[in-house]
């Protein structure tokens, strides 16, 4: 891989100007995909900073699980079955980011004989040397448990980059097979970051860095250590683009690329309760109710099995969606101008005489803008949206420090949506609500545990 190795650290890293990457930072990225032993459907964390691979692979793991998997009892796996669920998670991530069949799909591994469980530490050294790992389960085979049971000083950072190797697979039902047959390295030491070189070299440097929009941006802060935006829009969409809203658009002469489809997971963030960003519908309303949820330094997942909250967008939705890309700066409102375009774009009918007609309807002070409200009540009004006032939700994150008694498992809950003018006692103001409330505004959630997660 040497001819690959500064890239993808550029590209990954960046160019700390130390000179490199801190020992503590890289340590803590050095874990691999382990499932709790509380919650058997749930991936453990054990420091900050890899949440921006964990979370979306939890993410479209429990789509499948909950989705996908004939089960009804979904917070019990096997062991086999959990080695099947998150391998074919990790074929589909890659698959997503494949730019181009004909290149095939790039599967990081260790180089022959050098994988971490040749080290010559016994386990009982390796666990008291990093607090990163949960004791090896009884149930692997000997030789299997030192990847997981590896303190990551024993490598480093230069050394990791020195013993990978880069292999390609041409077809899906290839890549699902090596894949699974690589669980073992995918669970053990560094198995997070192995992925992430996967996806990237899948997806192909040159590929990723014309989305991103800021090429000197790393995919992980060399100096705290978090995974940005492009990193979990590279998970989650295939695509490694910056922003979070639907479409590309235009700032000052430049092109700022965004979501171009729906997304099979959604993403909401506490960001956009403070107003620094808008995410799109393409985020917000995707096809499985689950939804990636980022605060200030963390991400988690929010899920539910009520499809009908992902159900096809409705008319006023869609017509939300299309007024909204007339007004990039979230105003709330469009120059009248605009007022054709926004009905031609939803098939409304838009002969000038008519178009005229309602912006003096829309507009009767002649102040040259039209209002989002006054524009969905005329041609969308008394719309039902399907979703039910209340359902069951849960709530995961990974972080082991975050989760009661350190066990990570999910919280569950009732999320209430309600209207604007319902009177109810309002519960908690937490992170999690302020995330929520960016999709449902009126949402109340009560969690069956005594603190919210």
């Amino acid at each position: 891989m040497s001819e690959f190795n500064k890239e993808v650290v550029d590209l990954v890293w960046g160019r700390p100007s130390n000179g490199g990457v801190s020992a503590s930072i890289f340590r803590r990225w050095t874990q691999g995909f382990v499932f709790s032993e509380h919650e058997h459907t749930a991936l453990e964390q054990f420091e900050g900073g890899p949440c921006a691979v964990i979370a979306p692979v939890q993410a479209f793991l429990l789509k499948n699980i909950l989705f996908d998997r004939e089960s009804s009892n979904w917070r019990q796996m096997p062991e086999e079955e959990q080695k099947t669920a998150l391998c074919s998670t990790l074929s589909e991530i890659l698959e997503s980011a494949c730019s181009s069949p004909s290149t095939g799909f790039c599967l990081v591994t260790w180089a022959k004989g050098q994988s971490p469980h040749t080290s010559t530490h016994t386990n009982t050294q390796s666990q008291s040397q990093t607090q990163d790992v949960p004791e090896p389960e009884s149930s692997q085979p000997p030789q299997e448990q030192q990847p997981t049971a590896l303190a990551a000083e024993d490598l480093g950072f230069e050394r990791f980059h020195s013993v990978l190797h880069k292999r390609t697979v041409m077809s899906v039902a290839d890549l699902r097979e090596e894949v699974l047959s690589l669980y073992h390295t995918w669970r053990g030491c560094c198995g997070v970051l192995l992925f992430l070189y996967s996806v990237i070299l899948t997806k192909g440097i040159e590929n990723i860095r014309n989305e991103i929009q800021d090429t000197m941006e790393p995919l992980i802060d060399p100096v705290h250590g978090h995974g940005s935006q492009s990193l979990v829009n590279l998970l989650v969409t295939g695509h490694a683009v910056s922003n979070v809203w639907d479409g590309d658009r235009e700032c000052s002469g430049m092109k700022l690329h965004g979501i171009h489809k729906q997304a099979s997971v959604g993403f909401l963030t506490l960001m956009e309760s403070l107003r620094y960003c808008k995410v799109g519908a393409f985020l917000k309303s995707p096809k499985f109710p689950i939804w990636i949820l980022g605060s200030e330094t963390h991400l988690s997942v929010f899920f539910t099995k009520e499809m009908s909250l992902v159900g096809p967008e409705c008319p006023s939705e869609q017509a939300r969606r299309v007024f909204q890309s007339f007004d990039p700066e979230d105003n709330g409102f469009i120059p009248e101008s605009l007022l054709e375009d926004v009905m031609k774009a939803l098939d409304l009918v838009s002969e000038p005489e008519y178009v005229s007609l309602v912006k003096g309807k829309l507009d009767p002070e002649s102040l040259g803008i039209i209002l989002l409200g006054p524009f969905l009540l005329e041609f969308f009004p008394d719309q039902d949206s399907g979703i039910p006032d209340s359902f069951p939700v849960y709530h995961y994150n990974g972080l082991k420090q975050s989760n009661h008694n350190e066990r990570v498992e999910y919280v569950e809950g009732t999320a209430l949506v309600l209207g604007f003018e319902d009177p109810m006692v309002r519960t908690d103001d937490t992170p999690v609500k302020r995330c929520l409330q960016t999709k449902w505004p009126y949402i109340e959630l009560l969690w069956t545990t005594d603190r919210s997660p």
